[in-house]
């Protein structure tokens, strides 16, 4: 395994950190960053274009075609390599940017969101891939809880400067601003070493995928847990921005801005808690997190208690995301991990497909159905942690060393 690009002198100790992951931590946070600036300001866009009823597929749609594209990203990251499969996924990232101002129709729009997702279907699976490669399993949650924190970081700063700029310039700078973003989380990564080994040539061959190929059995149950725990997350990206009107906070990016901050503190520390005491137990307490601020929500009616939701959402998504695909690495074949991270982000997107739909129905663009919304949400996160209980007290699914410790 490749742990660094130069040679290791007798009493040196090898570097854990690379430059390698520290670029990989910049581009991602460049990338999220490039995609979530637009998000709290799509909702008002699309109902300028006459589409206030389709609120619901700004993120179902981005979320859909990303959890159909995970199986190519998968296949293609184990064959052709990471790098490529990056590349790729910035590429359709830099020309939506530039298509939004373009295609101004109501079903242009929403097409280009299903184009979009496409791009987090393969960025991100790659990304993964590579940290396992040149990571130690003994650092591995900690490594993905750095990685988090940079790509949070992304996702922090994204939607203020998106609110920011619609403020003070206009919407197609937004989304330019968005395609430059996209544009130098790739360059960052020029000269990088490929670290898959026996790499093989592009062919149309490679996107024939039998069913069997399309999910790691391996890690079914924390992509299970995944699934659920991301439902509030859809619930989160949709209807955020509505409450932040109700409640007349003008930048509709406050929100998301405070819970990754919150996230932010905790990731790192959360990842190194489930190197120690194991993914399930920090999973655990990341989930009850998740439904105190769903809950939470649901009594919202000033600043106070919503920024109160947004940290206590934070904490859980922080503690949750690094504990989760940890334990997905830790249960995946080294020479599968392209498909394990792969059905990780399938999951990942079907639960916030599901949220975004979902809530958007329940809501119905009626303030009154606020609660209810926000309350359904804390219940079916409560399931993944009935789930993961039941997962613990059987020994379903948990890496060995967690059993032994």
């Amino acid at each position: 395994m490749l742990i660094t690009s130069h040679a290791i002198m007798p009493n040196e100790t090898p570097r854990i950190y690379t430059l390698q992951f520290w670029l990989l931590c910049m581009s991602s946070f460049l990338f999220f960053g490039s995609f979530n600036m637009i998000i709290p300001e799509l909702p008002s866009y699309l109902t300028s274009l006459g589409g206030e009823d389709y609120k619901g597929l700004i993120i179902g749609l981005f979320t859909i075609m990303a959890m159909f594209s995970r199986p190519f990203s998968g296949r293609l990251t184990d064959t052709i390599g990471r790098i490529p499969v990056m590349i790729y996924g910035v590429f359709i990232c830099i020309i939506c940017g530039f298509l939004y101002p373009v295609l101004t129709s109501v079903s242009g729009f929403l097409f280009l969101r299903l184009v979009h997702g496409m791009s987090t279907g393969f960025k991100p699976t790659a990304t993964s891939a590579y940290i396992a490669d040149i990571i130690p399993y003994q650092k591995r949650g900690e490594a993905l809880g750095i990685l988090g924190f940079c790509s949070s970081m992304g996702i922090a700063s994204g939607p203020s400067l998106g609110g920011w700029m619609v403020l003070h310039y206009s919407i197609n700078v937004l989304f330019y601003t968005s395609s430059l973003f996209a544009l130098l989380s790739i360059l960052v990564l020029v000269g990088m070493k490929e670290t898959l080994e026996n790499k093989q040539k592009f062919s149309g061959k490679l996107l024939l995928i039998s069913p069997n190929e399309i999910i790691e059995n391996r890690v079914i149950i924390p992509g299970i847990i995944v699934m659920i725990s991301v439902f509030s997350f859809g619930t989160v990206l949709t209807i955020i921005p509505d409450l932040s009107d109700h409640l007349g906070i003008k930048n509709r990016g406050t929100f998301y801005t405070i819970f990754t901050i919150s996230s932010l503190l905790v990731r790192i520390l959360g990842g190194k808690a489930s190197d120690k005491y194991g993914r399930t137990p920090v999973v655990k307490v990341a989930l009850s997190f998740l439904v105190i601020s769903m809950i939470l929500l649901g009594f919202v009616e000033d600043f106070i208690l919503f920024a109160i939701s947004a940290i206590f959402f934070g904490v859980g998504v922080g503690l949750n995301t690094p504990s989760l695909f940890a334990w997905t690495i830790d249960l995946s074949l080294e020479d599968q991990r392209g498909k394990a991270m792969a059905t990780a982000y399938i999951s990942l997107e079907l639960g916030i497909f599901l949220g975004s739909v979902i809530s958007s129905l329940i809501f119905m663009n009626d303030p009154e159905m606020f609660k209810y919304t926000f309350w359904v949400t804390g219940g079916v996160t409560m399931l993944a942690l009935v789930f993961l209980q039941i997962v613990t007290m059987k020994k379903l699914g948990i890496p060995p060393q967690e059993i032994k410790a």
